[in-house]
């Protein structure tokens, strides 16, 4: 599977202001993080919508900006859509193969690997092709201990099921204890069958 799922939204703007006051109080949108690359000028904000679902606002923070020409010519929009895929490198060999010119390929071990696709050769949409690493997160609250990505506690009269993604976003389900029980028996069941295949 080269593809895991849509990872986030660029949205860039003129009026950050504006358009973080609309994601939040229109659509109901939580910030997750931001931060201010002082290299290419400009800021980005993660914003989350229902449990896995991203945008990210990005908008000029000085002079030189690369989001300058894109914004040359409009007061903002879809600047790129980010999708996530497990292997980085089965992606970069598939472009290849099928002859799909990528550039911007950035890899930091254990954190972030990323490409782009221009816009050319996407059908008029600049994707980003990102991998998480197994130590990146955005949100230090939602960091998990190493390797536990799901947990399951008692909720009043139910139970919540959360599943943690390393890019700062958690899932969660409330479950009743009829679920939970099948759950437990479904994966006690699963245990047998790769002990038995082993």
């Amino acid at each position: 599977m080269m593809i895991a799922r849509i990872d986030h939204v660029g949205i860039a703007v003129k009026n950050y202001a504006s358009a973080r006051e609309f994601l939040e109080n229109v659509l109901g949108a939580v910030s997750v993080t931001s931060m201010e690359d002082s290299h290419l000028n400009y800021l980005w904000h993660m914003f989350t919508l229902g449990d896995m679902s991203r945008v990210e606002l990005i908008t000029p923070s000085g002079e030189g900006s690369f989001l300058d020409n894109f914004l040359s010519k409009r007061d903002g929009g879809i600047h790129h859509i980010t999708l996530e895929t497990p292997d980085i490198h089965a992606a970069k060999k598939r472009l290849e193969e099928n002859g799909v010119p990528y550039f911007g390929f950035n890899e930091i071990p254990e954190l972030w690997s990323e490409l782009f696709i221009h816009p050319k050769d996407a059908f008029g949409v600049l994707i980003q092709l990102c991998q998480y690493g197994p130590k990146y997160y955005l949100v230090e609250p939602v960091k998990y201990p190493t390797g536990k990505r799901v947990k399951i506690e008692p909720a009043g009269d139910r139970y919540e099921l959360s599943v943690h993604h390393p890019g700062g976003i958690e899932l969660k389900l409330s479950l009743s204890k009829e679920e939970v029980e099948e759950m437990a028996s479904d994966l006690a069941e699963a245990l047998d069958k790769k002990t038995e295949s082993t």
